[in-house]
């Protein structure tokens, strides 16, 4: 498994991220928070931002980000431009360690003690994606119960994955 690899998955859920941000027909509805939920969509892709930027941006990719992790949970009403501002820095700090790929070992440990243990690096990358896909799930069943639309956005569209090819008939 290379960086890159992942970095493409991240990518591809990242504009997903933004597509279920842009089925909400009314803005205020992203921070609504159900009974029996704890986070709002805003709220998680605050988080999830704020995630890609520390742990691929920062640490693999050397962009130098300093994380507000509680900012990341206190904030609210941050419009939805303000939302797709910080997804696309996200991207391009995925884009920014997948660009260090050679530069960055995957075998040994993570450079960060993670929740007071030591992991191998390829198992927290593989970690930090499947983190990102349950909080996008989470995402989409928030936009389902808020605005009543089950119709989904092709939150995880084989497609984009970055080795996506056409198949010749």
């Amino acid at each position: 498994m290379l960086l890159r690899d992942v970095a493409a998955i991240f990518d591809r859920d990242l504009r997903a991220l933004a597509r279920e941000l842009d089925a909400y027909p009314d803005e205020r509805d992203l921070w609504q928070v159900p009974p029996g939920v704890l986070n709002s969509a805003g709220t998680l892709a605050l988080h999830l931002t704020g995630n890609v930027q520390h742990y691929l941006g920062a640490v693999f990719g050397g962009t130098g980000y300093r994380r507000d992790r509680p900012a990341e949970f206190a904030e609210r009403g941050v419009p939805r431009a303000e939302l797709h501002r910080r997804i696309e820095a996200a991207r391009a700090a995925v884009q920014s360690a997948a660009g260090r790929a050679g530069d960055v070992p995957l075998t040994g440990d993570f450079a960060e003690v993670v929740g007071g243990v030591r992991v191998a690096a390829g198992e927290y990358l593989v970690h930090l994606a499947t983190h990102f896909a349950y909080h996008l799930g989470q995402v989409d069943y928030h936009r389902r119960m808020v605005t009543g639309d089950t119709s989904g956005v092709e939150t995880v569209r084989a497609a984009e994955l970055g080795t996506a090819r056409p198949v010749a008939d």
